[in-house]
């Protein structure tokens, strides 16, 4: 069984039946701006590619990944996922980063360039975000960067140098002044926005008093589970840590 996934500016190609979304069975006549990608999800081959326009075959629309989630699959959505980061890959790695030379596909995952033989893989970008406890309260924050009110959760990119419990440690404290002890891990999600890897973990407030000192995050503070904000959208790995403090699974 095969499915396709073409992908235009974060929006995939899907037709809507009874509620739901899906993702082409065949191969549909539009154009291709890129390399094409297979890959296999459970039991389905996915071909992935980016399409030159939005104008989408008779039946079809072109939807916002994001809010996919809870209109596709599971594994429709993760497939939608990982052809968005291959095709930005693929469109991001046009020309040779050591020589400037054209690249070229050379494996299922790799370029190569025929000028230097410099090879490039698909990388993603490790973030962390951190549910913080202090007693019955969590550390809701709502960030510049939001499009919508709602408030969620300390973090950000891993640098250079450092582990990911220090990441952790660093990113709060540079965020909100606060330190914390207890730093533990929570799980992980792809988020392909464009090719981020987010890696959860839980934390104890120790010290310090709450200041948004770097500029990234414009209000937040310490809430109870009877008196929360508006919360972010169940498809984040933000919202499961959120959850899973509110149920007092963590």
């Amino acid at each position: 069984m095969s499915k396709h996934v073409a992908i235009f500016n974060g929006k995939a190609l899907v037709e809507s039946r009874d509620g739901k979304c899906f993702l082409p069975a065949e191969c549909l006549p539009m154009e291709s701006r890129g390399e094409e990608f297979v890959f296999r999800i459970g039991e389905t081959d996915y071909h992935a590619c980016s399409v030159a326009s939005e104008e989408a075959p008779e039946g079809y629309h072109f939807s916002d990944i994001r809010s996919l989630w809870s209109l596709l699959s599971e594994d429709e959505f993760k497939a939608v996922g990982k052809g968005e980061e291959l095709c930005h890959w693929d469109a991001e790695n046009r020309f040779c980063g050591h020589c400037g030379a054209p690249m070229r596909r050379n494996t299922e995952i790799s370029k190569i360039c025929d000028c230097c033989h410099r090879e490039v893989f698909p990388s993603v970008a490790p973030a962390v975000i951190v549910l913080i406890q202090r007693g019955d309260e969590a550390l809701l924050v709502h960030a510049r960067s939001f499009s919508r009110p709602f408030f969620g959760l300390v973090a950000g990119f891993v640098e250079t140098g450092e582990s990911l419990e220090e990441s952790v440690a660093r990113e709060i404290y540079e965020e909100t002044s606060l330190q914390v002890t207890d730093i533990r891990y929570f799980g992980s999600q792809p988020w392909p926005y464009p090719s981020q890897l987010m890696i959860g973990f839980t934390a104890q407030y120790a010290a310090g008093e709450l200041k948004f000192t770097d500029g990234e995050l414009s209000e937040g503070g310490f809430f109870t589970r009877d008196n929360l904000p508006l919360l972010p959208g169940k498809a984040s790995i933000a919202r499961r840590l959120i959850d899973a403090w509110i149920e007092g699974v963590i």
